[in-house]
């Protein structure tokens, strides 16, 4: 089967084109000039030059395809990126929609985010249903990956036999730019001293692919699966990484008052240097809650497993120990 694989110069769908080659199937990849290389290397795919943003691109790449796996986006936390973030995540997004349409594309997987859902002021888990009611906070990411959920919809309303999936933060191997592997190299390097109230939602980046793949098999058409692994508390997470990896316990708790004025900070340097923050308003905003998300309906219909997060860890700190990353 000929597939295409959007994103697959980064963390997941390198990993997601590397499952596919090694089950046999003809990959292509759609990537730009500059795309680095890295995380594909050891990969005999496909290349076709072209950017998300370009619709005869994207239509040209699709083109022949049995299936998409539509795994590109721009993750970004910083106000000044937001525009361009919206043109690759909403317009990519809407360009993948209309040439599978036009090439009457088998399935097409979108990669989604639990960034597109909502969370529960109760702190119990979010799922599939859960309406998104982030709007207040104004994070432009999840608004982007809201947004593009919205245009695949339209498109199996046209007619188009697509599946959204929704992973969590993700970590493991082929996390060349320190995506969800941030924490990893933050907590080794004794960055980390403290942490703040809240918790998120974090999976292996296997597992993830493995729903992917599920999806394209037997996910039903319309429908968005939850791709998530354990619920942790942001101690619990510093905890766990630091008995794996070293580092320093936490030994205070910070205010998120406190957070937010570091974020503050950092996003008025970045303004001023024109750099990307190493922590900004965006990502700090509505980090205290406890956004947890129940993956039970992928777990029933596409046979969804969860890497406990200390394996997760341990596979992430030996690949980057292994690839000189540390």
């Amino acid at each position: 089967m000929r597939v295409l694989v959007t994103g697959a110069t980064g963390f997941l769908g390198s990993n997601l084109a590397a499952s596919l080659v090694a089950e046999g199937h003809d990959v292509r990849i759609l990537r730009r000039t500059s795309s680095s290389l890295s995380a594909i290397h050891d990969l005999d795919v496909e290349h076709v030059i072209g950017d998300i943003r370009d619709p005869d691109a994207v239509r040209s790449a699709v083109r022949g395809c049995d299936a998409v796996f539509h795994a590109a986006a721009l993750v970004s936390y910083w106000k000044l990126q937001r525009a361009e973030m919206y043109d690759i995540n909403i317009g990519g997004t809407i360009n993948v929609v209309r040439a599978c349409l036009k090439e009457n594309v088998g399935k097409l997987v979108h990669t989604s985010s639990v960034a597109a859902v909502g969370y529960r002021k109760d702190g119990l888990p979010a799922d599939e249903s859960t309406p998104f009611n982030w709007d207040s906070y104004d994070v432009g990411y999840r608004i982007s990956k809201f947004r593009a959920e919205q245009e695949v919809l339209k498109g199996v309303q046209a007619g188009l036999p697509a599946v959204i999936v929704n992973p969590s933060v993700i970590i493991g191997e082929r996390d060349i730019s320190f995506n969800g592997g941030q924490i990893v190299r933050d907590v080794f390097k004794k960055r980390i001293f403290y942490y703040i109230d809240g918790g998120i939602s974090v999976v292996y980046v296997g597992d993830v692919v493995r729903g992917h793949l599920a999806a394209a098999r037997i996910g039903r058409i319309g429908e968005r699966y939850l791709l998530t692994g354990e619920n942790l508390t942001h101690k619990q997470i510093i905890d766990t990484t630091v008995e794996v990896v070293g580092g320093w316990k936490p030994v205070f708790k910070l205010p998120f008052w406190g957070a937010k004025a570091i974020a503050a900070v950092s996003e008025t340097v970045a303004n001023l240097t024109g750099t990307k923050p190493w922590i900004g308003r965006e990502l700090v905003a509505g980090l205290n809650l406890t956004c947890w998300f129940s993956c039970e309906k992928a777990v029933r219909e596409l046979g969804h497993s969860v890497t406990p997060f200390r394996t997760a860890v341990e596979r992430t700190f030996e690949w980057y120990r292994a690839h000189g990353m540390l």
